[in-house]
């Protein structure tokens, strides 16, 4: 993944949130303007005038800026941040026998966070892609749980799943999202190495969620996976099979723990973190108290004042 920085000054930078109005992210950025998604990069403007774009056409999107910036400094020449810990990806990474890692869960109201690091030989890359291996954005619920319960014999993995109770309790301690996450990547990754050993991987990547010194920042203190020996990338799932298979794997441990969640409701609980789940969150409420909830939901999400308010309704 590309990077480019340009430097503007706050009026650019309105100016950029007003173009990329119907992109624009609901999320909290310390010290930032906006965020937006386009099909071509990710986009952060911070209060700093610091604007940085992220993602593959990262410097054709940063081009269309480049002209008005401060530093009058084409993408090319713009400052860019690595997103390997150690340089760039090799260029054959694709072909190695890797370890990958990805999460699901981070972004839906309902149920935990799964986490799965996966070993795929390089001999093993064929079988995986006739399976039909590929990102788990791309395949539906049955066809995910079809391919899970095949490669789960066929590659070594750890699944690493933090459930809704203790979520809410680390998240209360003031433990930030993002740790949690590496903690979650690291463990599964160091489990896996245990699981292959004294085989070791030519390589291992993480999806990445956070720049490679802040995730490793986060695990200071702990038993981590040497610096040197890890890669990280955003839609790593198209780089190597093995994050495709841990996305895999891991969305299918989180359509499981969603579906036990939703008998133990006593109705169907929806993925996300819409409309849909203000709504289901309510009808939990109602019918088995708002005690319930730490145990299904996260609760610092804005979709617990939301439900509360329509459960609220209800009883008028």
């Amino acid at each position: 993944m590309g990077n480019v920085v340009l430097q503007m000054d706050l009026a650019q930078i309105s100016e950029m949130k007003t173009y990329y109005g119907k992109q624009l992210l609901d999320k909290n950025i310390p010290g930032g303007v906006f965020a937006a998604k386009t099909p071509a990069c990710m986009i952060t403007a911070y209060k700093s005038g610091k604007v940085l774009f992220q993602g593959n056409d990262c410097e054709k999107e940063a081009g269309k800026w480049s002209s008005t910036s401060s530093v009058g400094k084409k993408p090319a020449a713009a400052s860019k941040v690595k997103s390997a810990a150690k340089g760039d990806l090799p260029a054959d990474i694709g072909g190695m026998s890797a370890i990958g890692s990805d999460e699901v869960g981070t972004g839906d109201f309902f149920g935990p966070i799964t986490v799965v690091a996966a070993y795929v030989r390089k001999e093993d890359i064929p079988l995986l892609k006739e399976l039909g291996v590929r990102d788990s954005k791309d395949l539906n619920d049955e066809k995910i749980v079809a391919i899970a319960k095949v490669i789960k014999d066929v590659v070594p993995f750890s699944l690493m799943t933090l459930k809704n109770e203790k979520y809410n309790q680390v998240q209360r301690s003031g433990m930030s999202q993002g740790k949690m996450k590496a903690i979650l990547h690291n463990q599964a990754i160091l489990n896996v190495l245990g699981k292959i050993a004294p085989a070791t991987p030519e390589a291992i990547l993480v999806d990445q969620f956070v720049q490679p010194a802040t995730y490793f920042q986060h695990l200071k203190g702990q038993k981590a996976v040497a610096r040197k020996d890890v890669y990280f990338s955003t839609k790593a799932e198209g780089i190597h099979l093995a994050v495709a298979a841990a996305s895999i794997l891991a969305r299918y441990a989180f359509i499981q723990y969603i579906d036990k969640l939703s008998d133990a409701a006593g109705f169907k609980i929806p993925k996300g973190a819409g409309s849909q789940v203000d709504v289901a969150a309510a009808k939990l409420i109602l019918s088995k108290g708002r005690d319930i909830l730490p145990s299904f939901v996260k609760l610092h999400f804005a979709n617990t004042d939301k439900a509360l308010g329509i459960a609220n309704k209800k009883f008028r």
